[in-house]
């Protein structure tokens, strides 16, 4: 019990700054005497605590004590607190006493000047209650139910162990073990209709990091677009991947996936896009945005 009252003081202390011994008897209900012997004891464990007399005196903890002890640079203690406030988006953290706790004990002002939210435009806020469920099965090694849409068109629920949450190419995803494939699966948050965290807990295995997506082939695409469309080609491709011609054209070439979430990918660009390689690409592009112009046509 003395050891969470001692701990307790040295955090009072570094909040407040200074207290009076009256004050902390009355906060930690001990009498004025046990919290002197608490500050002797303290002193004596090498915590640089001490006392000054008169009318804007008290118990006051040294400057910089707990920073000198740290392992942390100025710049890692600020990217702790960063780290804190780009998480705001689940549960308000910067408004919590997390931040304040830590900004106290690394005696940095913590500005809020960052704010981070992954949930999609028209979205009330079940992007991030999602992300928020995740992340805490994920901590605490519960198994989830999910409902998920795969890019086959099929629509059906799997229990899974979530092991990870990534974030890539402008989309989050949740790394986890399937218990229905008896295998490790990544799974896009926007695809997870709805879920439920289990109470059964699971034994947290490493998720194995492929260079690829199984079953799935990579080959070169070269694309080019107008300068027009430079504002989406560097949304969505690194500058590495871009050449500009001296008319102003880009020309893109990425590894990319030949499926049907290509053909539906580069339909979305509509005219302003040129397959260059591989021909035969541009010919199923074709062929699909004619099937396309036949449904709509009056």
């Amino acid at each position: 019990m003395q050891e969470s009252r001692l701990f307790k003081i040295i955090y009072h202390l570094l909040d407040k700054g200074q207290a009076t011994a009256p004050e902390l008897a009355e906060e930690f209900e001990v009498s004025v005497r046990t919290i002197y012997r608490d500050i002797d004891a303290l002193s004596s464990a090498g915590i640089p605590v001490y006392a000054e007399v008169g009318r804007n005196g008290g118990i006051h903890l040294m400057n910089d004590f707990v920073l000198d002890r740290a392992v942390l640079s100025e710049e890692e203690k600020q990217e702790i607190l960063t780290a804190l406030q780009s998480i705001n988006f689940t549960k308000n953290i910067s408004n919590s006493q997390t931040l304040q706790k830590l900004s106290a004990i690394f005696n940095i002002s913590s500005e809020n000047w960052l704010e981070v939210d992954f949930s999609r435009w028209g979205d009330n806020g079940t992007d991030n209650e999602k992300f928020e469920l995740l992340k805490s099965a994920v901590i605490y090694q519960k198994c989830v139910k999910i409902t998920y849409a795969n890019s086959c068109g099929t629509i059906d629920e799997r229990i899974v162990q979530p092991l990870k949450m990534s974030y890539k190419s402008m989309s989050w995803y949740l790394k986890a073990y399937c218990t229905e494939k008896q295998d490790y699966r990544i799974f896009k948050l926007t695809r997870i209709i709805d879920l439920e965290v289990l109470a059964d807990g699971f034994c947290k295995s490493p998720f194995p990091e492929f260079d690829e997506t199984p079953g799935q082939a990579y080959n070169t695409i070269v694309l080019r677009f107008p300068k027009s469309m430079s504002y989406r080609v560097y949304d969505e491709f690194d500058k590495t991947r871009v050449t500009q011609k001296e008319n102003g054209d880009l020309i893109v070439s990425a590894e990319m996936p030949e499926d049907e979430w290509l053909i539906g990918y580069l339909l979305s660009f509509g005219s302003q896009v040129d397959i260059i390689e591989p021909a035969y690409l541009g010919d199923i592009v074709a062929e699909q945005a004619k099937k396309i112009y036949e449904k709509y046509k009056t």
